[in-house]
């Protein structure tokens, strides 16, 4: 059946013969993640100091807040993935918009650790539910030759939002940080809720394979057998070394990740004492190069063995970290800011990818949903921890060494994470019930035949 007699959106039907439409869906996860980064992730480490200076907390306390970021996302990690896969991924992601535009309305009103502790649940709840897990999954359904450049142009948002930065550390000084948390929620819904409509499902729901072209075969129950031979169920893959390894790697790689997004700045500003607004242009040209580093990493990831270049990135990560804590001038920052924003920009799309590769798309929300769980201690555990060492220290050098050993030995769970074998049985399995199903009916007729004979 054609496209042109399927219930599609109109984008669908013009470009059908043109551009494929998981482009378009590529360019929606952009603008979302752009919204994310640059209002909230990248922005963090600037609200760090704003809030350290009306209210005196201490640099544990506030990176606690970041890591209950994380941890909600862990926890909210497998019922998300289930809910992509079973209601599609738009119907999630209006849900997070809506969730994280309230957060930050929450967040501009708290007046106490608490309150702020319980509006970064309600940002977490948002900022998952329209985040990197839903995203990943509603662009991998959509390509799979191409699938690592596509996941690589998607989280190019996180890079340009970091160009954000600078706007919202000018905003912080000038309009102070409730205000510019007003503005942000408000931002939020304005530019996100319209983006919804162009998250489309998997593309065989419209006639189409990935990666574009008709496909007469989507719908047929073969095809879907065929598919549900190949991919592996939530079960098959948890039982798979793969499936631990790629979790323990993308979780140690994000001990560095968390520890720069929340401490960077602070870092900066205390050891070099400069601005803030000099601190947020480093985050800038450290998101803009690892929007580099995100299409250098797709291309490289549908060429080559994506293990190796995971693994590469997690020893730039910890030589990045490295470089930082001992850094003597501005211009060292930028310059092992740039190493880490390559490193994080040429793994990052590939977290995803891999997973996609190994196990399918038949449950990869859930998949991915229940690694969440495991890398999300990597990220809480990062900026708590060198804020912790901060506070005993006085300076963040013990902590950002420790974190950066840590994740430079990572880098051997990718090397190790080899493909599984397809578990064809499964396949073979399903025929052989549906043979044994027919023998059943089969003599179960002849019973009833013979009885009315008799």
């Amino acid at each position: 059946m054609g496209i042109s007699g399927l219930n599609t959106p109109d984008i669908l039907r013009r470009n059908a013969g043109r551009l494929f439409y998981g482009w378009w869906i590529v360019a929606a996860a952009i603008a979302i993640q752009g919204l994310q980064g640059g209002l909230l992730l990248q922005a963090f480490g600037a609200y760090f100091l704003r809030l350290q200076e009306e209210f005196g907390w201490s640099s544990a306390a506030l990176a606690w807040s970041f890591s209950i970021l994380q941890l909600q996302n862990g926890l909210l990690g497998p019922v998300q993935g289930m809910l992509v896969d079973r209601f599609g991924p738009r119907l999630v992601l209006t849900a997070g918009v809506i969730v994280l535009a309230v957060g930050f309305l929450f967040f501009s009103q708290i007046q106490s650790l608490l309150t702020f502790y319980l509006a970064f649940v309600v940002l977490s709840v948002g900022f998952g539910l329209s985040g990197y897990l839903t995203l990943i999954v509603a662009v991998a359904n959509w390509f799979q030759r191409r699938r690592s450049l596509a996941l690589a142009l998607s989280t190019t948002g996180l890079g340009l939002g970091g160009m954000l930065v600078p706007v919202v550390a000018v905003a912080l000084t000038t309009f102070g940080w409730r205000n510019t948390a007003i503005a942000s929620g408000v931002i939020i819904l304005a530019i996100g809720l319209p983006l919804m409509p162009i998250i489309r499902g998997r593309p065989e729901r419209y006639g189409m394979r990935p990666d574009g072209g008709p496909d007469p075969r989507a719908t047929t129950s073969a095809s879907r057998a065929a598919q549900a031979g190949r991919d592996f169920t939530v079960g098959e893959a948890v039982r798979t070394p793969a499936f631990w390894l790629i979790s323990l790697g993308h979780g140690s790689a994000l001990l560095v990740v968390g520890a720069i997004m929340v401490h960077l700045i602070p870092h900066v500003v205390q050891r070099l004492d400069v601005s803030l607004e000099s601190a947020a242009l480093v985050v800038t040209v450290m998101t803009m190069t690892s929007m580099v580093g995100q299409i250098g990493g797709g291309l490289l990831g549908d060429r080559m063995d994506k293990r190796l270049i995971c693994a590469a990135g997690m020893v730039a990560h910890c030589v990045a970290l490295l470089g930082i804590t001992f850094a003597t001038s501005l211009g060292m920052v930028y310059v092992f800011a740039i190493i880490h924003g390559l490193a994080w920009g040429g793994r990052g799309p590939l977290m995803g990818a891999i997973r996609a590769d190994y196990f399918g798309r038949r449950a990869l929300g859930t998949i991915m949903g229940l690694s969440s769980v495991i890398v999300t201690m990597g990220i809480m555990f990062g900026p708590v921890f060198a804020g912790w060492m901060k506070d005993l220290q006085g300076d963040y050098e013990v902590g950002f060494v420790v974190l950066a050993v840590m994740t430079g030995l990572a880098s051997v769970f990718f090397l190790a994470a080899k493909r599984p074998p397809q578990p064809t049985r499964r396949l073979a399995d399903m025929r052989r019930r549906v043979r044994e199903r027919r023998e059943r009916d089969l003599e179960r007729r002849a019973t009833d035949r013979t009885r009315g004979l008799g």
